[in-house]
């Protein structure tokens, strides 16, 4: 099925910046972790549908960043509106060809390679090391092909 911004089951194609950024539904969640803390300042918050989340400029070691999107067109209206904002440089839409996974609005420096770890996506983002550490520590480790042991067929 093509996609269809006039159909009636499709929502209206808006974006909007709100007042304050400490209003945004993640705010406490980037609090939390971001190194540095000073960019929460500068964010803006976006609604596209009912609920407002950060979009963070690059700056002190955040190096790129990235808004998800439920579709393409959402995409574009992001992107558009955070072309006129400080600390957004290099936008661009990326589109995603799997069902499961949002599209994104990014900006700054190119991602690292999804087969990168964790440490250096915490990074490239600017999460704290505190953040980072925690993290690592709660994602259940996949045990490596040195401690795993073949299956055994069965003797009868």
């Amino acid at each position: 099925m093509m996609h269809c911004t006039s159909s009636v089951r499709h929502p209206a194609v808006t974006a909007t910046v709100i007042a304050l950024p400490r209003d945004a539904y993640d705010f406490d969640y980037f609090e939390q972790r971001i190194s540095d803390t000073w960019l929460l300042d500068r964010s803006i918050a976006v609604r596209t549908l009912r609920m407002p989340f950060l979009a963070v400029p690059v700056g002190g070691t955040r190096r790129g960043g990235y808004y998800s999107v439920s579709c393409l067109c959402f995409g574009l209206k992001v992107r558009d509106l955070l072309l006129e904002q400080p600390g957004f440089p290099d936008l661009r839409v990326r589109w995603s060809p799997y069902n499961d996974t949002c599209h994104t609005v990014e900006w700054g420096d190119a991602a690292p390679d999804w087969w990168e770890d964790d440490v250096v996506f915490g990074r490239f983002y600017g999460y704290s090391e505190s953040a980072i550490t925690s993290f690592v520590r709660a994602r259940p480790q996949t045990p490596s092909s040195a401690t795993s042991t073949p299956c055994s067929p069965t003797a009868s």
